[in-house]
Parts: C-alpha cells; structure tokens; sequence
C-alpha cells in the first residue's frame, strides 16, 4: 500500500541524500489516513516504528564517528551532548543517553545491525547494553546471537525477564549483589506539611515491594467494587469510572489507612506468610525464580523470608502440562486454579501480559458445553479478554 512512500531501511546504505527523506517525511505528513483501511493503517503503525528504529540506529553510528572526532569542539562546547542540547534545543540527558549507546553498540555488532534494520529498538539496545559489563562480557559474546533472537521475537516484557535470567546464569554473584544493595537502599518516608497534610515516598526491594503492592492492589480492588456498587445503584446502570466515587489515587490512599488500622487490631505477632511454589518435575520451570508479578530475582532474594514463609510443591511431567484433578465443578478453584496459574503466569491473549493475580481462570471448551474444570482446559484470561471472548462466541441472536 505504500510502495513509493516510504523509505526502508536499505536507504542508509544508498547514495540517497538526506534531502530525499525530508521529502519522504513531508509526503507521509500529507497522507489521508482516513481512505486507509483498519488493516492497512495498523500495518503503516508497524512499518513506521521499524523505520524509526533504523533511523534512529543510523543517527547513533553518526554519533559515534562525530563525537569519536570531537566535531563539537571547535565551538568551545565541553561535550557532544551540550553542543546538540545548545544547537537543537533538545534534552542534553538525552543526547548524552545516545552516545554512551553508541559507544557501546561498536562493540556489540550482531546488536549494532539488528537495530540497523529496525528489527529492534533503542530500548532492547540500552537492556542489551546494560547486560553487557566487565563481568560478563565473555559470556555476552558468546551469547549475542541468542539475546538478539529473544528481543526480535519476544515482547519487550518477556525479552525483559529474559535478560534478567541470563544475568542470573552468566553471572550470579553479581545479580547477588544487586539485590543485597536494593535491600539495604530500602526506605520510607512520610512527613507532615505546613498546612496538616502528609507527604512521602517508598522505596522496596522487589520482595517487599511485591508483598506491599500486592495488598495494597487487593484492598484498592475492594474498594473500587464498592464504589461501582453505589454508583450504579445511584444512576440505575453501569457507571463510568470518572462517575465513581473516589479517584484511582484517592482509593489507594484509601487502602493504605485500611492497611494500617487493620494492623493496628491485628493480634499480637499474627502476620500473612508469603508464599513461595517449588516446582517441580518440569524442564521448563528449571531456572524459573521470580514473583508473581514476574519480576526475575536471584535464589538469595528468598534467604531473609525462609523460616517464616508457607511453602508448596507442584509436581509436573516434563511438558509441564499434567492434569492433576478432572471436576464437573462451575469454577476453577483450589489445586486446579492454583495449577493453571503457576503454569500460564499471566493473561493468555496475544495482547496481554496482565499476571496471574489479576486473572480469572477460563474454560477454553466452555463449560455449558460440556468443557470439564480441568487443567487441560483452563487458562488465564484477564476480566477484559475474558469478557470479549465470551462475547465473540455467543450466537447474535441470543437475548442475553
């Protein structure tokens, strides 16, 4: 569809000046999106994000070669990024963000050229390069090849927590360390103002950070039920949520002085352990240590919560699918959900990464047809995909 219009990648090895892109551009701004169908645009959305990446490859090797050359010194600037902060009146944060990148990138080649073509973008080259320290060099070379395949065919989430399980693999007592120092940088602060009001901050280690979030989500939850109750029994139908209440922020807060009076009348040394699942029996869950919001952390992480923590086992065959109870029950619960959420860790729709915690288990042959309450056929849809699939599958004419 738009043959002609754009350049691709290969014109950063053409004789093409940069007069033509300029061109190229102007043309694309004159475009009449709306004569584009809903597949060609989504198409034109893809194609533009690839371009841009290999645009923005191309600027980092012209700022590599300019700054290796001190071009910007003639003008008595100190740094590349303050004469382009001074010269484009851009964020010299930014400019000093690329050259750093691409200093890096010259000793990274298959990640240099993957971005070249667009195949990546600048924030899988600052994950890779940040992976890429004197610890792990040797192994980040032998291993290039790989983490460039997962960041062209992962999401940028999964890339993500792949990274991270490499570190682990490639260099464990530094992934340690890290979180020994994210431990001890833990703080609070909460402070009365002038006019009454309190004000601060947080600062947790994945752990407890994982720990508060996860109540503070639970009761935040709870209160947003309530406020849609009312409501809707306020308006006679369904509300939208700027009609609520009380605002996302104002329910949190809300959940935080629930937290605290519940704790205030908690009996003495009572608490909630944290849960932690040892799987077992399958391949695929052998490396796997993380939270339940997905977040990759080190087997030292766990070393402070061992002696007051409740502990389960999950045995699967080696494909990790083993179905361990059949049921005629409505709803997924106990060991089977349990199953099904340690398996699947988040949402299952192509579009979503919502964890487990915020999902509700689904029949994939629905139950109404017969579909039984297994593990085979149960996965993890969040409320929303959950909903549109149920509407996807039920016949037009049905009143309900």
């Amino acid at each position: 569809m738009m043959a002609g219009l754009l350049v691709t990648p290969e014109w950063f090895n053409s004789d093409m000046e940069l007069s033509g892109l300029a061109r190229e551009v102007k043309e694309l701004g004159e475009l009449d999106t709306t004569t584009l169908t809903d597949d060609e645009l989504s198409e034109l959305m893809v194609e533009l994000h690839q371009l841009r990446s290999a645009l923005e490859a191309q600027h980092a090797r012209v700022a590599r070669a300019w700054d290796a050359r001190r071009a910007w010194s003639a003008d008595g600037a100190r740094s590349g990024a303050s004469w382009m902060a001074t010269r484009t009146r851009a964020c010299k944060g930014d400019y000093g963000s690329l050259l750093r990148l691409a200093s890096k990138t010259r000793l990274m080649p298959q990640v240099d050229a993957a971005w070249e073509a667009g195949e990546i973008t600048r924030d899988h080259v600052r994950r890779l390069a940040a992976a890429s320290n004197p610890r792990t060099y040797t192994s980040f070379a032998r291993d290039e090849a790989w983490l460039v395949h997962q960041a062209r065919t992962l999401t940028f989430a999964e890339f993500c927590q792949a990274i991270d399980y490499w570190l682990l693999a490639a260099d464990p007592d530094g992934a340690a360390d890290d979180h020994d120092q994210r431990v001890d940088r833990r703080r609070v602060s909460l402070d009365q103002t002038l006019g009454g009001m309190y004000s601060g901050s947080i600062l947790l280690d994945p752990v407890r950070g994982s720990i508060v979030a996860t109540e503070l989500r639970r009761l935040e939850q709870q209160l947003f039920e309530a406020d849609w109750a009312d409501a809707k029994q306020r308006f006679g139908r369904d509300p939208s949520t700027f009609e609520l209440a009380r605002t996302p922020d104002q329910r949190r807060a809300d959940a935080l002085v629930e937290m605290a009076r519940r704790s205030a009348t908690a009996q003495p040394g009572a608490s909630t352990k944290p849960l932690f699942t040892l799987l077992l029996g399958a391949d695929s869950f052998r490396h796997l240590s993380e939270l339940a919001d997905g977040t990759v952390i080190p087997p030292n992480a766990l070393r402070d919560w061992l002696d007051d923590a409740d502990l389960e086992a999950l045995l699967f065959d080696a494909l990790g699918q083993r179905a361990i109870k059949v049921s005629r029950a409505r709803s997924f619960t106990g060991a089977v959900r349990r199953v099904i959420e340690v398996r699947d860790r988040s949402c299952q729709h192509r579009y979503c990464d919502t964890r487990a915690a915020q999902c509700q288990a689904d029949h994939i042959t629905p139950w109404s047809e017969g579909g039984l309450t297994s593990q085979d056929n149960g996965q993890l849809l969040c409320g929303h995909h959950n909903r549109l699939r149920n509407r996807e599958r039920k016949p037009r004419d049905d009143p309900d």
